[in-house]
């Protein structure tokens, strides 16, 4: 699917679990490559109690992007050092090479207290 027009979001759904989590990703140069590789299924896993972490199978481009950002639960993110997709649920602070993709509409709090690493698909909603 082509990339959003400038300065529109694209709705995206996320099934995991059992749960069905919707969201929306920014009109950015990160984001709009991440809707290229859409529909993908990952194995995520839990991170310092405030994320959950997988790696994608293409890395994301960071230019244009920030050098950094301070995500704040329920949004969805990008670590460039380790190609990373990231769904926050906790407060992490500013690291470099964060890119913020987008947010949640729905809570990720089922997500947050699942036991385990947890798989989800990502898909843009039609």
């Amino acid at each position: 699917m082509a990339p959003t027009e400038h300065g529109r979001t694209t709705r995206i759904r996320v099934r995991a679990e059992g749960v069905v989590l919707l969201g929306r990703l920014d009109d950015n140069p990160a984001a709009r490559a991440l809707v290229e590789q859409l529909p993908v299924t990952l194995t995520f896993r839990h991170f310092n109690a405030a994320e959950l972490i997988s790696p994608l199978h293409r890395p994301l481009p960071m230019a244009g992007m920030p050098a950094g950002a301070d995500p704040s639960p329920q949004d969805i993110g990008y670590y460039a050092p380790s190609r990373d997709l990231v769904f926050y649920y906790g407060d992490v602070g500013f690291w470099n090479g964060i890119a913020i993709l987008g947010s949640f509409e729905s809570d990720l709090a089922a997500l947050a207290h699942h036991d385990g690493d947890v798989t989800a698909t990502v898909e843009l909603m039609q």
